[in-house]
């Protein structure tokens, strides 16, 4: 009885170390595996900062190529590139917040691993204070745009203000001009008047009576019966008569008398001679 009782307590004793074994080794293979786990994370953390790294310097490329186009002369296709600037400025804010917002989660999570050390702690540090600078810059360049905004509405409203005046000269420049050709036209404005002596007297343009020297024009006559001519380029006049006679005054020399197949043309030799006396002329034919 003695020895199965010894038998017994002995094999509890196996049974009892052989189970805590057993335990051992699985809590062994539970902490393994918890620890992959942990530094698989760790190290996707460290590779999403790196990420991170390479996002905050592209970003900074994109804030000095907005500078770049801040500083460019004025005109109208830098204005629609200063249109989009702010629309990338305002994207670009939004951008870095939530850069901001990630680092710090990935911060948090890093300094509950066993990979973070002082040189991680260190990019961190670094990042944030890009993120601050490129935020600060951001700011600047926000406050240039409208700056810039600001002289180019200006430089617009003065640019108008000229145009107008511009305008406003032209028309009036426009307007003597055509005063200028009116008068000058008016100045050169001629009457001539071809008929017989019948005719003429009809339209009162002269006055005749026995033993009465013919008067021309000296009363109420018809100035519609004249047709309306140019001086510059009134040069010759067919007469269509065999006879003619020129009743107004002209100085002599300034005009010719020719004929062809027996029909009468009045030369007009000096035109400023010619009219120097009078704007009418008057021939009587046959």
């Amino acid at each position: 009885m003695k020895i199965k009782s010894i038998l017994a307590s002995a094999l509890l004793v196996i049974t009892a170390a052989s189970c805590t074994d057993s335990e051992k080794e699985a809590r062994q293979q539970a902490l393994l595996d918890s620890t992959k786990e942990e530094l698989t994370e760790a190290v996707n953390q460290r590779d999403e900062l790196l990420s991170l790294v390479n996002d905050i310097s592209a970003d900074m490329q994109q804030i000095k190529a907005m500078e770049d186009i801040l500083v460019l002369p004025t005109d109208s296709e830098n204005g629609g590139s200063q249109s989009q600037v702010k629309e990338d400025l305002l994207a670009l804010k939004n951008t870095l917040a939530m850069r901001r917002e990630k680092l710090a989660e990935l911060e948090s999570k890093l300094k509950k691993s066993n990979l973070f050390t002082r040189e991680l702690q260190n990019t961190i540090t670094n990042l944030q204070s890009q993120i601050q600078s490129q935020a600060t810059e951001i700011e600047n360049l926000t406050v240039s745009l409208a700056q810039a905004n600001s002289t180019i509405s200006s430089l617009n409203t003065t640019v108008d203000s000229l145009n107008t005046t511009v305008n406003t000269i032209t028309e009036q420049r426009d307007l003597a001009e055509a005063d200028a050709t009116e008068l000058d036209n008016r100045l050169n404005t001629c009457y001539y008047i071809v008929a017989e002596k019948s005719v003429l007297k009809e339209h009162k343009i002269i006055e005749t009576g026995f033993l009465r020297k013919t008067k021309i024009m000296k009363g109420d006559f018809d100035a519609n019966s004249f047709v309306t001519a140019d001086k510059r380029t009134l040069r010759t006049l067919p007469l269509h008569a065999t006879k003619a006679q020129i009743l107004t005054n002209h100085p002599e020399g300034s005009w010719s008398m020719t004929e062809n197949n027996g029909q009468k043309t009045l030369n007009i030799t000096d035109p400023n001679r010619f009219w120097s006396l009078t704007n009418y002329l008057v021939v009587q034919i046959n």
